[in-house]
Parts: C-alpha cells; structure tokens; sequence
C-alpha cells in the first residue's frame, strides 16, 4: 500500500470546538502545525460561506481561546499557542478601529469650548466696571450659613414647634411641682435681652476700649461677630445716632398682673376638686407667657425694606412670615404675600407620622417636659435668629437636633 509522504510526518490532529457570537458551534480537526489563520480561513468558510472573496475578511475577524481568554496570533501555529484537544475557541468579529476626527472637526469643537468658557476675574471686572456699587451684607449671609439645617425645613419647623408647645404646656401642667416650674421657666423668659449678649464677645470688644452699651449694640446688629462689630463700631464712631436704640426694640416689661394672679391661684390648695382647675390656669399662664413675648426683626432687614418704600408694620409682618431673611421677606411684600402672619400660629398635624416619630423619640420626650425647652420653642417661634444659640445649648441642643434628623430622615423616604 502506498502512503504520502506527507502523512506519515504529518502532526498530531486536535479536534477543537469552535463557537460564534451569533450562537453557531462545531468541531473543527486540525493538526498541530497549523498556523491560527488557516484556522480562522477554515471557521469562516464553515460559518461564513463564500466571505473569502474579500480578502479583509480574514484581518477583521480573531479566535480567542476560551479558557484563557487569549487572542491567538495569527502567525503562530496550534502547538505554539498551547492548544489541546478539545479545547474551545471563540471566533469573534474586531471592532472597527475609532477614525481619526478631522481637523476642522477638533478646530469647530476647540471654538465652542472657548465660547462656552466662563469668563475669568479680569473679563468679569471689566464689564461690570460701570455697575453701580452696593452694599452687602455679609452679617445676614454669615448667619444664614450658619444656620442651614433650620432653613431647610423652615417653614415645617414652625409648625412643628407650635404644636410641640401645646405637648409641653399640658406635660409642665400635669407636674405635681407645675407652679415651681412655671416661675422657672417665667423667670428665664423675663431674663433682660443684654443676657442674651455672647459675654465673651462682649469682653473681647470691651477690652479693646468701646464702650460696652455700644458694644451691645454693635454684636446684636452682627449676629455676635467680634470682627463685623468692630468694624460697624468704628465706622460709626462719630455717627450721631450711634446710641440710639435698634428698629423693634422694647424695653422690657413686668409681668402681667393676670400672670402673677394666676401663679397663685396655681399655688393655691391642691384638692381634687380644684386639681383640674389649676392645670387650665397654668395653660393659660403658659399662653400669656407666649403673647408678652414680641418678635425681634432683624434690624438691618428693617432699615433695607424700608428704604425701598414699605411700611414698617409690612416690614416686620415680612420678616416675622420668612424667619427674619431679608430677600425672603422682599419677595413675600412684592408677591401674594402667603402665607399670611396669622398663618403662623397653625400646628402640624398630630396624626402625622413626622410628629409621631418626633413625640415617641425618648430625647424629645425628655425635653419636653424641662421649662427650658418650652422657652427654646417660644423663643425660636418668635425669632428664628436665636436658633443657634439653643442649638449649642447643652439642655435643648440634643431636642432640636433629634426634630431635625427625624424631620431629614423622613423626607427621604
């Protein structure tokens, strides 16, 4: 029997398992010595009939070896590449090479980048070089950044508070010791507004050589800035009106004769018979207490809102709606001016599943129930600029922080 010369040093034969991307898949024999594009001509005219005519056909295509994810070279053979029997290869088309962009494309793109800019320092100063100047104020900026957990939820605080006011007035009434704390907590509220003076920032002011009634003046028209006070102190040294007192001021006023009057007949016989009565006086002790004290418009935004032709009674109606923000309070007086002030003594709803979580919080129902929180809440309803200072307060601060994390936590959901 005759045998070609070329079969019998012919190499081993593999059989592989070839697979496309379209889902197609065979067996392909092929011996050792074969280079990887006689292969792939083999897998394309297998699964590609007559897509030899185009001799790029082969260039565009590449087999991978499944196991190892390889690209198998083209001029390597099978044994090269350490292919085994049955091994699988995947014969996948190349993504097209990404074209060069024309030139005038990246010339056209490079424009409009340059058109888009933002003009820098020099651009902006020239144009607005024949603005008129004006006045910031950066007392107001600084105090609304610092307190921006507040204005996020404004207006929902003040409804909050209205109604944790009534929660804490009938906790405080049902206390064996309600008139004890009444006259606390009627104590701190009838505390002079120069208590209310950061006493360190005072000092540092006064060390310095200013007079500290002046002092006083200057921190409260700067939100208790040392920096801004010195500096409105000695732009207005020889101002004549330097001492005069702030827009909205009051000097401060005695207790009510119908709250003394109803502190003792809290403290009057405690029999079962009058225990109920008692409680009612306290509440209504508790809403005088609210009534006697007046809000506190900022008095900067007073003079600004003023100055552009509105009446002070609008002014402080403005201010009282928007929590003493000046630009707030300009765009309530120019528009349908809602909500409206007696809007402001409307509660949350007590079915609401934000005030419950905020009463069944252990913090808050702690708070609740020291005077000190209810005047926190009487304070911040009245003047939204003390937020801070209760904020930072040892006793109130972990209360208003709890209502503002439950508030934030609900709200994402």
């Amino acid at each position: 029997m005759f045998v070609q010369e070329e079969k019998i040093f012919a190499g081993k034969v593999l059989r592989l398992h070839v697979c496309t991307m379209e889902g197609a898949e065979w067996l392909e024999e092929v011996a050792e010595d074969t280079t990887v594009e006689k292969l792939k001509e083999r897998c394309l005219k297998h699964c590609l009939p007559g897509s030899l005519e185009d001799p790029k056909t082969v260039t565009h295509h590449k087999l991978i070896h499944a196991t190892s994810e390889k690209v198998l070279t083209d001029t390597k053979t099978v044994l090269e590449e350490n292919i085994q029997d049955r091994d699988v290869l995947l014969l996948v088309k190349k993504r097209a090479p990404t074209l060069l962009p024309k030139m005038s494309d990246v010339v056209a793109e490079e424009k409009r980048k340059q058109e888009q800019k933002a003009p820098d320092k020099d651009a902006i100063l020239k144009a607005t070089a024949n603005l008129p100047a004006r006045s910031v104020d950066r007392s107001v900026s600084h105090h609304n950044m610092r307190d921006f957990p507040f204005l996020q939820f404004q207006t929902e605080l003040r409804k909050i508070l209205v109604s944790l006011i009534e929660v804490a007035q009938k906790l405080l009434a049902l206390n064996p010791d309600a008139v004890e704390l009444f006259k606390k907590a009627n104590a701190m509220l009838d505390e002079d507004e120069e208590d209310r003076v950061d006493e360190i920032a005072l000092r540092q002011l006064t060390e310095m050589g200013f007079p500290e009634s002046r002092a006083v003046k200057a921190l409260r028209l700067n939100h208790m800035s040392v920096t801004q006070a010195m500096e409105w102190l000695i732009e207005h040294a020889d101002d004549p009106s330097v001492d005069a007192p702030l827009p909205g001021s009051a000097p401060a006023e005695a207790p009510a004769e119908g709250a003394a009057s109803s502190a003792e007949a809290a403290a009057g016989p405690s029999s079962e018979e009058e225990g109920e009565e008692a409680k009612d006086e306290l509440t209504e002790i508790f809403k005088k207490i609210r009534r006697k004290r007046e809000f506190r418009p900022d008095p900067r935004a007073v003079i600004a809102l003023m100055e552009m032709g509105f009446d002070e009674k609008e002014v402080v109606d403005a201010l009282r709606v928007n929590n003493n923000q000046q630009n707030a309070a300009c765009e309530w007086l120019l528009g349908d001016r809602k909500p409206s002030p007696e809007d402001l003594d409307k509660g949350i709803d007590t079915n609401s599943p934000l005030f419950q979580a905020i009463l069944e919080n252990p913090v808050v129902q702690l708070g609740l129930t020291n005077p000190k929180t209810l005047l926190a809440f009487e304070d911040m309803l009245e003047n939204p600029l003390n937020s801070t200072q209760w904020m930072n307060d040892p006793e109130t601060g972990p209360v208003m922080l709890q209502i503002s994390r439950i508030f934030q936590t609900l709200n994402r959901t």
